[in-house]
């Protein structure tokens, strides 16, 4: 298949995710609801006890109160366009909004079957007296972090791609499956219980297990037919939801932190504020991404898997066993996606579907550094990270995921083989 072709289709899945999305979250009946979290520097903290009031042309349609984990939820009568206000002298001491503007919402649309989500930004009931360099240096420190965990998780699926041409939704759940494996070597009752430096080690080796897995159970078979790529991306599709909904049965729907490094207190570092862990996993990782670049350029597994990629035809017919080179794609893509899933988990908290939430930026980062590019996945990440985290300078805070694809759609125009890709002549 040409280059061309996969660039097609890659785009076709991209935005295949982009329709499930809405799809997966229809739920029966209209209600409106949330999560109330304070946020304190890095932590987010869940709020208990705070009153929300739903109405509709005046008439109260009826009220909720926030639980331990922060949730709450109203019915409402039918779709429609509601007012929501949360009760700012129910909210505990220490909290408050950081915008006292949004403490009621004038139009909160509800479509019909849908269980509409609304946000109410909660910080420490403080005036800010955070300077702009601070601000802005803050948000910078943030968005390298987040690059970071992007890049890893990133670089994994651009080698898939560039090695079979596949496009796998499932390398989403390969994140997750990292983080909840940290969780059970670190925090979980039936687990051993080993400090979280320690679990890394064996959550990374079954998510690199689980690459392999994939590869001799499914993948190679598929080939071996003959299959397609547009049908083995269904699979993949299938994959997908079967092993995140796996995850919400096994491991709970509920958001769990890592004990170990848990409420971490901020440094200043040139005047910028930042946490230990937002550091150590910036350090971590651009070791690793510098260690799978050497893997790649100096390793004879690596030359030929760039050989693979390059031309799979030439390269078998050179005495490259294919097949292997592929299998030890898949293990460093299952490696490495678990290491950006334990870190994600770190600095966030580790949930069922942490991985999904973050796939259309992994898919930006691949695309804005050149279809099937290592080094590109490592350098779009940075990219993406950053242009995210630096949004909200400008932009709410809700809106800073769509930021990272408006800089791709940018970006394709000026560039469309990507920020590392190479123009190709077609035809």
């Amino acid at each position: 298949m040409s280059r061309r072709a996969r660039f097609a289709w890659f785009w076709l899945a991209t935005i295949a995710i982009v329709v499930m999305t809405p799809l997966a979250s229809i739920a029966a009946g209209e209600s409106i609801g949330g999560t109330l979290i304070q946020k304190i520097d890095d932590e987010k903290v869940p709020v208990e006890g705070v009153t929300i009031t739903v109405t509709q042309d005046g008439t109260e349609i009826g009220s909720g109160t926030s639980g331990a984990d922060g949730k709450w939820q109203v019915p409402v009568d039918d779709a429609g366009i509601y007012q929501v206000r949360l009760e700012t002298s129910t909210l505990p001491d220490g909290v408050g909004l950081t915008d006292p503007d949004k403490a009621e919402l004038s139009e909160v649309k509800v479509r019909e079957g849908q269980a509409k989500k609304v946000i109410f930004p909660l910080g420490e009931a403080t005036v800010s007296t955070v300077s702009t360099y601070s601000r802005v240096g803050a948000l910078f420190i943030a968005g390298l972090k987040l690059g970071a965990i992007i890049a890893l998780s990133a670089v994994g699926l651009s080698l898939v791609f560039g090695v079979t041409g596949l496009v796998n939704f499932a390398h989403a759940e390969m994140v997750t499956l990292g983080a909840v494996a940290a969780y059970f070597f670190h925090a979980s009752p039936t687990g051993p219980q080993w400090p979280l430096v320690v679990a890394i080690v064996p959550a990374v080796l079954v998510g690199a297990a689980f690459g392999w897995l994939q590869e001799r159970a499914l993948w190679r078979p598929l080939r071996n037919r003959q299959t397609g790529l547009v049908a083995m991306m269904v699979v993949s599709i299938g994959l997908s939801f079967a092993a995140r909904y796996l995850f919400l049965i096994f491991f709970g729907g509920e958001p769990r932190a890592y004990p170990d490094f848990a409420g971490q207190p901020p440094f200043e570092l040139f005047g910028i504020a930042m946490v230990p862990k937002q550091l150590a996993t910036i350090v971590i990782s651009l070791i690793v991404l510098a260690g799978v670049g050497l893997f790649l350029q100096r390793s004879r597994s690596g030359t030929a898997m760039r050989a693979v990629s390059d031309d799979t035809d030439l390269a078998e017919s050179s005495g490259i066993n294919v097949n292997r080179i592929i299998l030890i794609t898949w293990i460093l893509a299952g490696g490495l996606a678990a290491l950006g899933g334990v870190f994600f988990g770190l600095n966030e908290a580790v949930q069922w579907d942490m991985g999904f939430k973050l796939l259309l930026l992994i898919f930006a980062a691949v695309v804005l550094g050149g279809l099937g590019t290592a080094y590109g996945a490592m350098l779009g990440g940075f990219v993406v990270g950053v242009a995210v985290e630096m949004s909200t300078l400008v932009f709410p805070n809700e809106l800073k995921a769509a930021v990272g694809l408006v800089v791709l759609i940018i970006m394709l125009l000026i560039k469309p083989q990507g920020l590392l890709g190479s123009k190709e002549r077609i035809g």
